[in-house]
């Protein structure tokens, strides 16, 4: 598992991969609930299951603080569907 940060003054989470960055952006909608706007991984980095661990920690650090969950990119949204596990973060 890579360490994942939430950064707040970007609105955003992050996984450093030694000097590139791939990241989860969110607006904050108010009402405790957030939308996941972007994922974005560099294209050297894709199909190495980057997103799905930057996703599910975001997910798991929105259900830890109480937060709901607005998938609003695609990526975000599909991993939501094949992983009903987190549908109760959904608002």
């Amino acid at each position: 598992m890579r360490k994942i940060v939430h950064n707040t003054d970007a609105s955003r989470y992050e996984c450093d991969l030694g000097g590139d960055i791939a990241v989860i952006d969110y607006i904050e909608m108010g009402d405790g609930v957030v939308a996941f706007v972007h994922t974005g991984v560099p294209a050297q980095y894709e199909g190495q299951g980057i997103a799905s661990e930057l996703t599910r920690a975001a997910l798991q650090d929105c259900r830890e603080r109480g937060v709901k969950v607005r998938p609003a990119c695609s990526f975000a949204a599909g991993y939501v569907r094949r992983h009903p596990e987190w549908e109760d973060l959904l608002g």
